[in-house]
């Protein structure tokens, strides 16, 4: 019989029985419990962990129905012999390396150089970028829209693979409700799901860059975008942004794409005057030029309705354009989308397959459950609400201690540009 010493409770997350589940199944996978042993009787097990007789008793229940344990009549519980067995063999003795991994590997992708803390929560005043708000999140009916997804008529959806498909509900939500209020008319062949807006341009930026294209990008710009656009060995020139974003006549003749973000500039927040966005549009049908418009944070337009995407006035398939989740529901979603033409998607759907195939199915009819039942309209208000009321008190607060707001943006959002005082260092 295995002793009740052997067993102790770790502080980990999760309820007493799933703790009590883990730590056996833990003893079994690591080959301290062997098959056949018998357990401590539940009232044994409850005395020596201070729990309840009826919670240790739904835990062997559990491992009963995933065959870790057996119950043998008034005899008790026992380690099943189908249990998981740990491999039965000795891992060879670690050794330095004798490969030339910087031979191998090529030239190495460029570092973002950013560092976020991993206890940025427990800050006094947390304001560490990408990071949720959990008392804005309806963490409630994501719950319920995840056990939803989770139903038996939901089934195929979360288990079968779906190659290089999505969501039909969730595309065609994103088809009707979320394009329509930028502007955009799209059809399902012209939308693609992916994990994010930076996945979204790093398979953008692969089917349209290569050595000997150049492209523009803006500075500064969203970080990510910079590493994304040198590791396709395209030459790339990075312009600087005013307070109407991208100057489109500062964009040199022969570049073959232009990366932008026009309503809500990544980091300053400056958004594209409308006379800048038909300027930029005309260049690129004159020029033959693509753009790749990034709608950063157009959700969180605090200040007013936000100004229609470039894509909305996109007459030639010129645009391809990129949105996400990331914000308006939260970051660690990784749920985001392209538009483009049918042509340019088929590719990128294509390109997808070889690298992840899809989405996860669980997450993707979550989220097609959370959009469609109001929940994610609902939840944008409230964020709108809360964020247009720190925005003011944090504005009054910027001023009253001098520091200088450079850029405020036309319709608000959910980070400030500023300009420290000259001599402090910002890292």
């Amino acid at each position: 019989m295995i002793p009740t010493e052997s067993f102790l409770l770790q502080p980990t997350e999760g309820t007493l029985q799933s703790r009590i589940q883990q730590m056996v199944a833990e003893g079994i996978l690591s080959g301290r419990f062997r098959p056949g042993e018998r357990l401590p009787s539940s009232r044994a097990l409850a005395a020596h962990l201070g729990v309840s007789r009826i919670t240790v008793t739904l835990a062997y229940t559990e491992l009963v129905a995933d065959d870790y344990l057996v119950a043998r009549g008034r005899s008790g519980y026992f380690v099943s012999e189908n249990a998981p067995q740990p491999p039965d063999f000795t891992p060879a003795p670690r050794q330095s390396s004798t490969v030339d991994w910087a031979d191998r590997l090529g030239p190495a992708t460029p570092s973002l150089g950013l560092t976020k803390p991993h206890d940025w929560h427990n800050y006094r005043y947390s304001f560490i970028y990408g990071q949720p708000d959990p008392d804005l999140f309806d963490a409630g009916n994501w719950r319920l829209c995840a056990l939803r997804a989770l139903g038996r008529k939901d089934f195929n959806s979360l288990s079968a693979d779906q190659f290089d498909q999505d969501d039909p509900l969730l595309v065609d939500f994103i088809s009707r409700q979320t394009l329509p209020r930028r502007g955009i008319l799209a059809a399902p062949d012209e939308i693609l799901l992916t994990l994010g807006a930076q996945n979204a341009l790093w398979l953008t930026a692969q089917l349209i860059l290569r050595a000997g294209r150049r492209a523009v990008i803006e500075t500064p710009c969203y970080p990510s975008l910079r590493s994304i656009v040198a590791s396709t060995r395209a030459a790339h020139l990075a312009l600087p942004v005013d307070r109407g974003g991208l100057d489109p006549d500062t964009i040199p003749r022969g570049t073959d794409v232009a990366f932008v973000t026009p309503g809500h500039q990544c980091p300053t927040t400056a958004t594209m005057p409308e006379g800048r966005r038909r300027r930029l549009l005309d260049r690129a049908e004159a020029e033959d030029m693509l753009i790749v418009e990034d709608d950063y944070d157009f959700e969180m337009s605090v200040g007013g309705s936000a100004a229609p995407a470039l894509k909305s006035l996109d007459t030639r398939g010129r645009v391809i354009h990129v949105g996400s989740f990331s914000k308006s529901i939260f970051p660690g979603l990784r749920l985001g989308y392209l538009v483009g033409p049918p042509d340019f998607i088929s590719a990128a759907r294509a390109l997808r397959a070889t690298v992840l195939r899809h989405p996860p199915g669980h997450v993707q009819r979550t989220t097609a459950y959370f959009l469609s039942l109001g929940h994610y309209d609902a939840q944008i208000r409230r964020m709108g609400r809360a964020f247009a009321d720190r925005r003011q008190v944090m504005t009054e607060a910027l001023i009253r201690e001098g520091l200088w707001l450079e850029g405020s943006g036309a319709h608000g959002g959910s980070s400030y540009w500023m300009r420290a005082p000259d001599g402090v260092d910002t890292a």
